[in-house]
């Protein structure tokens, strides 16, 4: 489980983080580099043009959590 002073519970247990999507491609919208997941969560992954972009938990940095960016896969047709 990550630990983070931004976390919250949403009432089943689980607690949500708020994160910053750090890396991957330069027209991933900045609106969509802050995110909400499940603390137990090490992987986010991302919709974005035709495919996701996958980011992995790297850790705290200050008052942020950091997930960077490990690669992309295509939607299957």
């Amino acid at each position: 489980m990550i630990d983070t002073p931004d976390a919250m519970s949403n009432g089943d247990d689980r607690v949500i983080i708020q994160v910053v999507l750090e890396g991957g491609p330069a027209t991933l919208p900045s609106e969509l580099r802050t995110h909400r997941v499940a603390s137990v969560d090490d992987k986010v992954k991302v919709p974005h043009q035709g495919g996701y972009e996958h980011f992995e938990y790297e850790g705290a940095a200050g008052d942020r959590t950091v997930y960077r960016w490990t690669g992309r896969t295509r939607v299957a047709e």
